[in-house]
């Protein structure tokens, strides 16, 4: 996970693991974009469906899709496709 402070820089594509409002049990890896905040311009903030979210610690960013799928496989026990054989 990278820390977001030092590591994101403007318009950097990074990778989110993004839970449904609406059904928590569903998540899944997104792409998002660092931008600075509209309203705050000093801060940055996280672009994802047309909207700014706040980047702060409590986010998990990552910086390639591939380093995002493992940590949400970890987070909820989803088996790596090679050792699953069901």
């Amino acid at each position: 996970m990278m820390d977001k402070k030092e590591q994101c820089f403007d318009e950097e594509s990074v990778f989110v693991i993004l839970r449904n409002p609406h059904s928590q049990g569903v998540a899944n890896v997104q792409e998002a974009f660092v931008v600075p905040h509209p309203e705050l311009p000093d801060q940055k903030s996280l672009y994802l469906y047309d909207t700014y979210y706040p980047l702060t610690e409590d986010v998990a960013v990552y910086p390639t899709a591939f380093e995002a799928d493992r940590a949400f496989r970890e987070a909820f026990g989803i088996p790596d496709q090679e050792s699953y054989h069901g």
